[in-house]
């Protein structure tokens, strides 16, 4: 049976709190999602010997919290619109401003992409575990970060600083 003891929780607590500021761009948003993330995992499930890995199946709540926001957030917006009549839908929330451009261009990316990235690269883990935390099949795992290596890595070079060239004399 697998025990949410203080210990696990706040060592695993940074590397939710990353993942879910690089998902929701926003440091309030995050820490909200973190918390939301915890309280979901603390209610369930009735069944605790159905989870293996502690820091996997608290990815995959934060993820989903995440996925289930937006959608909200979506329809929140459409609702907005409707009522005051705008053709506005980019909003957002992107207010933050990353001083890096590769962490810019990495912003630009899809949810999926960069949750992707994140969690093999950063998070370390193992595409049979994100595979899991993000509920796809393995498979899918290996062919969307494949994907999203390549959008990284052509947003890159679009976005190329062009190379001044002064001439001496």
């Amino acid at each position: 049976m697998l025990s949410l003891s203080d210990e696990d929780v706040r060592e695993l607590l940074p590397h939710l709190q990353r993942f879910a500021l690089w998902l929701t761009r926003d440091v309030m948003a995050a820490e909200d999602l973190v918390q939301n993330t915890l309280i979901k995992a603390l209610d369930g499930p009735a069944d605790r010997e159905e989870v293996r890995n502690l820091r996997t199946w608290l990815f995959s709540i934060l993820w989903h919290q995440f996925l289930d926001g937006e959608r909200r957030r979506k329809r929140w917006q459409k609702l907005l619109m409707f009522f005051q009549g705008e053709d506005k839908t980019d909003i957002t929330g992107e207010n933050s401003v990353m001083a890096d451009e590769m962490l810019a261009l990495f912003a630009h990316l899809p949810a999926e992409s960069r949750a992707l990235l994140l969690l093999i690269s950063v998070e370390e883990m193992s595409y049979r575990d994100a595979a899991e935390a993000l509920n796809i099949p393995l498979g899918t795992v290996m062919s969307r970060l494949s994907r999203a290596r390549k959008q990284l890595r052509q947003l890159t070079e679009e976005h190329a600083s062009p190379v001044v060239l002064r001439r001496l004399k």
